[in-house]
Parts: structure tokens; C-alpha cells; sequence
């Protein structure tokens, strides 16, 4: 759409100097962060409460954004952690049993910054072929930008190479959790006779794994990023699991790593996904690198090599486990049949695994929801009978 055919409220500016027009919706001002897309077709609240997304901004690729509204059930932190959100249409109004508020007001309410009207079949070509660039968004409703300051802000910002994230969205104290999967009719139910004691290192942890994990039977205790060995060790788990998270897995490694290697030198289970997984190599000895752009939808294929099937999957990540660099003894068990990239490892001989992609569904599909069971299973063999 043209500036000319109307008067654009907000506009989204590139490190390279170009700019698209379009409504501002959300809150107003200013925000630097990276760009990606998003192809799923549901769970936008998902994905925007997904601290993953932090230091980022969406744009989603599926047009129709809004139109079940928003719901307390559907968080995956307090508030929103994606920095903004780029649409196409401009969202709707709800129109769901489910909803309990209206996305736009709920975007203002939490300060996320948007922008709808832009060709985002353009912009996700551009995202593709050229890597995931550093922009600049705004959103004024009288419509007055400083494009030369926004492009120099987007030009300015240093990017998520290099830098932890985890620090700023994980959690204050440890916590217990014990709410299980959502279910019709019940909605969420809590977790009376957990068999397993498990310890879950929040690098920014969605609700949905911790429920996920609640559902296999484990009595989850949440501790800080930041905690150490000696922290994990001190509850006498049965298994350790590495959460999700955002930013730069060789920096949050700095202090994550020596953890990880102290739990792996106590021979428990351990389960990682996304960052989690990513920080797990890194302790076994492997490195990460940095994606053109990235994986960031519900309808991403992975083969899993030891069965050979192939599983539809959820993905967010913009950095990847370096399969060339897995040590000996550690197997590459999973790949995107999109890039070929790494997407799982396991340790030959130890019930130690992990997986890039998110088993959780949410949103996105359930075909990997066992390894949820696998872990479990790997906890109750290692213990007495």
C-alpha cells in the first residue's frame, strides 16, 4: 500500500534504508529489534507471549490475525516478550467462545508496538533472501516519522548475536508447578500423584512444556537460568530439563554450560528443547551458529532418524546446534527436512536428548508430544523396581 493512498500511523524501517507504510495499532512509540515471520496459522497469543520471541518483532504470514481474540488461558508467560507484531490485514474483531478480550486492546494494554496494512508476501521474500534484519517500528497516530532516525536506530542496533536474552526472561525465584494440559471439558487440571521429580531450568520456559511435563507425571520444580550444579543437585531430582529460550546460546552458555556439565557428571536423565537443546550441545562439546532467518512456525517437517518418520512440528529458533561439530559418542537423532539443519541429539549410551523443535503444541501439532514420555520413561528405568 502507498503513502499516497492514505495517511500511514506507523512504518517499519530497515537497516538497508527501506521502509513500509501502513496503521499502527497497539501501543505508540518506538522499538529496535530483529525481524522474522512466522508461517503458522493459529496460536498468535502463543507466539507473542513466547519468550523466545524476545529482541524480535513477527510478522505473520497467515492473514487473518485477531479473529479469536485473546484469553487468559492461552498465555505462555504474563505478558507479551515478542517487541511487536507485523499483519497484513489489520486484526478483527473476535469472533470465538473462547475470547475474553479484543487482541488490539490487549496489545496496548501490554505496550507491544504493531503495524498492519504491509505486503507481507514482500517483506517474508525479503526476510528470506537477504537474512533476518534489524528494523526500527514505529507507531504514531498523527503520523509524523523521522525515517533517516529510524533507519539509523535500526543500523545501530548490535542484533542477537552475542547476546544473552535468558537473563531477562527467566524467572525471579524457583517455583513449583504442578497444572497439567488443557482438556475438554475440565480446561486445566492439576497434577495429584506425580511419580517423578524433576527439575526444569527456565531460560524462558513456556507454560505449555511445564504443563506438558506436569501431564507425564513429573512433580516440576522451576529454578533461575542462573542457577548452578550445586542448586540442581541439592533437590535430588530424577532428571533435569533445559527450557526454551531467547537470544545467543554461546553467551547464555557462559553460565549454563558448567551447570549442565555438573548434572551430566551426576548420570541423571536430561531433556532439552530449543535453547535448552542448543545448550545442551554446547556442553557436550559441540558449537551453535547463527540462521539466515531462521525456523518460526506450526507446519515444520522433521525426520526423526532413528524410526524414520517424518513429524510436522512447531519451531522458533534463529540459531542452530552445528551437526559437524557433535563429539563422539553424541548422535544426531532429528533434521528439518526444509534446510537439512540439526533438530535433535542424544548421548549413545546415557538417557541424555534433546530437540530443537517443540513438542509442547502450542500452538502447533502433537506429533511430538512423546518424547514428553520418553523422558519419563528414562526417569522410572532409572529407578528401583
Amino acid at each position: 500500500m502507498s503513502a499516497q493512498s492514505f495517511k500511514p500511523t506507523a512504518c517499519l524501517a530497515l537497516a538497508d534504508g527501506t521502509v513500509f507504510y501502513g496503521r499502527g495499532f497497539g501501543a505508540t512509540g518506538e522499538t529496535v529489534a530483529e525481524l522474522c515471520f512466522n508461517t503458522a496459522m493459529t496460536g498468535y497469543q502463543e507466539i507473542m507471549t513466547d519468550p523466545s520471541y524476545a529482541g524480535q518483532i513477527v510478522t505473520f504470514t497467515f492473514p487473518h490475525i485477531g479473529n479469536v481474540g485473546v484469553n487468559p488461558d492461552d498465555d505462555e508467560t504474563a505478558d507479551p516478550v515478542a517487541a511487536g507484531m507485523v499483519v497484513k490485514w489489520d486484526p478483527t474483531a473476535p469472533s470465538s467462545w473462547r475470547a475474553a478480550g479484543d487482541l488490539v486492546a490487549w496489545l496496548e494494554r501490554r505496550g507491544r508496538i504493531c503495524i498492519g496494512g504491509i505486503d507481507t508476501r514482500r517483506l517474508t521474500r525479503a526476510i528470506r533472501q537477504q537474512g533476518a534484519p534489524h528494523v526500527a517500528l514505529a507507531h504514531d497516530p498523527d503520523g509524523n516519522f523521522d525515517i533517516a532516525a529510524l533507519v539509523a536506530k535500526a543500523r545501530a542496533w548490535k542484533g542477537l548475536v552475542g547476546l544473552d536474552l535468558a537473563r531477562e526472561v527467566t524467572c525471579a525465584q524457583s517455583y513449583r508447578w504442578d497444572e497439567m494440559r488443557w482438556a475438554w471439558p475440565e480446561g486445566y487440571s492439576r497434577q495429584t500423584a506425580p511419580v517423578h521429580k524433576v527439575v526444569a531450568i527456565d531460560y524462558g520456559a513456556k507454560r505449555n512444556i511445564l504443563r506438558c511435563l506436569a501431564s507425564a507425571g513429573c512433580d516440576v520444580t522451576v529454578l533461575p537460568a542462573t542457577a548452578t550444579a550445586e542448586d540442581v543437585l541439592a533437590l535430588r531430582p530424577d532428571g533435569v530439563f533445559l527450557s526454551n529460550g531467547p537470544g545467543d546460546p554461546a553467551a547464555t552458555g557462559d553460565y549454563a554450560v558448567p551447570m549442565i556439565k555438573g548434572v551430566l557428571a551426576a548420570d541423571l536423565p536430561v531433556f532439552g528443547i530449543c535453547l535448552g537443546h542448543q545448550m545442551l550441545a554446547l556442553a557436550l562439546g559441540a558449537q551453535t551458529i547463527k540462521m539466515n532467518h531462521g525456523h518460526h512456525g506450526a507446519n515444520h517437517p522433521v525426520k526423526d532418524h532413528e524410526t524414520g518418520k517424518v513429524e510436522i512440528t512447531s519451531m522458533n529458533h534463529g540459531f542452530a546446534v552445528d551437526s559437524q561439530t557433535l563429539p563422539a559418542g553424541v548422535i544426531e537423532t532429528h533434521s528439518s527436512l526444509f534446510d537439512g539443519s540439526n533438530c535433535g541429539i542424544r548421548m549413545q549410551d546415557r538417557p541424555v536428548f534433546s530437540v530443537q523443535h517443540h513438542p509442547e503444541a502450542s500452538p502447533g501439532p502433537q506429533d511430538s508430544f512423546y518424547l514428553f514420555e520418553r523422558f519419563a520413561a528414562s526417569m522410572a528405568a532409572r529407578k528401583p523396581a
